[in-house]
């Protein structure tokens, strides 16, 4: 049986690293799975394994649009949504050109915006779900030739706040998980003289299962993960 009964996962901004892990969290426990991204070839790998693969790029509200409307169609609407995508620019602050800023802010933030809307305009009138947001170190920390990121990152966790706020006494569970260190994938794995230094997917993935089975009496909408070597 699926985690609080969700049978249906949404997962924006898939990749080869902590959204593979979510989508086989998900699927193990019953959900189906649908995977979005701009770029589809990564993810042959969950299509093979049985998921739903979509193109979408999620700063594009039409394209978000039409990809929950595909999603409903394949699977049924989706009761639990992950956004993960992310752009960033770095570099002096002098430097950083404007459309790199812009595009920085569109995929993180309002590509935020545009998923979430969707998935709540299908969760209210059920008064069931959940919005789960992935953030980083910079959503709570500036770091210096990043601000882009930072400014990005900030405005994710400020949707988060205001959403938990809005949607979770109409039953929708919304949650942010400041990700404060690297994260392993393949091709970044951690040396071998500090195995822990990068956060493990699958370890986060559990994580994130256990906001979804947390009773309504006690939802946490933010959880920071890191490493217990990483400094904060």
């Amino acid at each position: 049986m699926a985690a609080a009964g969700f049978r249906h996962a949404l997962i924006v901004g898939a990749g080869s690293g902590l959204s593979a892990s979510l989508a086989r969290a998900f699927h193990t426990e019953g959900m189906s799975v649908a995977l979005a991204a701009r770029n589809v070839a990564k993810l042959e790998a969950s299509r093979a394994a049985g998921m739903h693969v979509f193109a979408c790029d999620a700063s594009d509200e039409a394209q978000v649009k039409r990809l929950f409307g595909d999603v409903e169609g394949a699977t049924g609407a989706p009761d639990v949504v992950v956004y993960n995508a992310s752009a960033r620019a770095r570099g002096p602050f002098v430097d950083i050109a404007a459309a790199d800023v812009q595009r920085a802010f569109s995929v993180t933030a309002f590509g935020a915006f545009c998923v979430a809307q969707q998935a709540a305009r299908r969760m209210l009138p059920k008064g069931h779900g959940a919005i789960l947001f992935t953030g980083a170190s910079a959503s709570v920390k500036g770091y210096a030739q990043s601000a882009p990121f930072a400014m990005a990152k900030f405005a994710l966790r400020g949707l988060a706040q205001s959403l938990a706020r809005e949607l979770s006494p109409k039953g929708i569970h919304v949650a942010h998980f400041v990700i404060d260190g690297g994260i392993a994938q393949p091709g970044r794995e951690a040396p071998s003289s500090a195995p822990d230094a990068l956060l493990d997917p699958d370890a986060i993935a559990q994580t994130y299962l256990h906001v979804l089975r947390q009773p309504r009496s006690a939802w946490s909408w933010e959880v920071e993960l890191r490493p217990w070597v990483e400094k904060f």
